[in-house]
């Protein structure tokens, strides 16, 4: 077995929250999963539509203490480790996920479910970041449904949030991964630059309203911005693709992208999560 994945977070919150957070059943409810029960040092299990494979609860803890929370986690019949470890960084708090069994080729090919652990997990710290926050949550992945579409709101005018999704430099550093732009139709939109060697097609552009994204075979993501209130909604659809087999991981990767984007604008001397 490979080492585990890890990521890394700063959270706006000191050790004894996040790990309330963590720990709670109605908060875990709140920003992980549709339904939760925990009575430690016994019993972590969390399940329903927002978790993969979550007809029934595939949990059992391992280890629970102050700053420390570990369980096995049984995906596509292969009992899977998850850690959180967590400790203080002034008022906040870094928290260090490890999970096992995690392989990019399984996200790639969508082979196994265990492919959207990456972006399942990124998803889920970024809401629980959110609700640390006090923001509103980005939409949960539905692993029972093949409908991928959400918004959200943006406290800042169309035209900055425009220039944020189409431009390369700022696109790249809300995303924290190099993006290559060219934003309009036939151009290329390329994940690791304009030399990594791949890039989608950008299908249609709406100057300062939408645009549309051609991947292949995880399908067409498509973006629209429009007035709210003084802020901006953003409409993010993905579609033409396999419904039988739904780009869940990457999916869920570009709604916890989002994530940054809107405190990219929101937050004063911003600063990403992501360690």
């Amino acid at each position: 077995m490979s080492d585990p994945m890890t990521v890394r977070a700063r959270l706006a919150a000191p050790v004894a929250t996040v790990r309330r957070a963590l720990t709670d059943p109605a908060e875990l409810r709140v920003w992980l999963a549709e339904h939760a029960e925990v009575d430690l040092p016994g019993r972590y299990e969390f399940w329903g539509r927002y978790t993969p494979e979550g007809d029934v609860p595939h949990q059992r803890l391992l280890h629970a203490d102050e700053k420390t929370l570990r369980f096995a986690w049984t995906l596509d019949g292969v009992e899977t480790t998850t850690e959180f470890e967590l400790e203080p960084d002034g008022d906040a708090t870094v928290l260090t996920l490890r999970q096992s069994h995690f392989s990019f080729e399984e996200a790639m090919n969508g082979s196994s479910i265990r492919g959207v652990l990456q972006t399942f997990w990124a998803l889920a710290i970024a809401n629980l970041n959110a609700h640390l926050e006090g923001r509103p949550l980005l939409p949960r992945t539905d692993f029972t449904s093949a409908d991928l579409r959400g918004e959200m709101l943006i406290d800042a005018p169309m035209d900055k949030v425009w220039t944020s999704l189409t431009d390369s430099e700022q696109a790249s550093a809300w995303f924290g991964y190099p993006i290559g732009i060219e934003p309009w139709a036939g151009g290329r939109y390329a994940m690791g630059g304009f030399d990594a060697g791949y890039a989608a097609k950008v299908l249609d552009v709406t100057p300062g309203q939408a645009i549309s994204v051609d991947w292949g075979p995880t399908g067409v993501s498509s973006w629209e911005l429009a007035e709210s209130g003084g802020r901006t909604k953003l409409t993010f659809v993905q579609s033409g693709f396999d419904q039988g087999n739904p780009p869940y991981a990457a999916w869920t990767g570009t709604v916890a992208g989002l994530a940054e984007l809107r405190r990219f604008h929101e937050v004063p001397n911003w600063q990403p999560i992501w360690l």
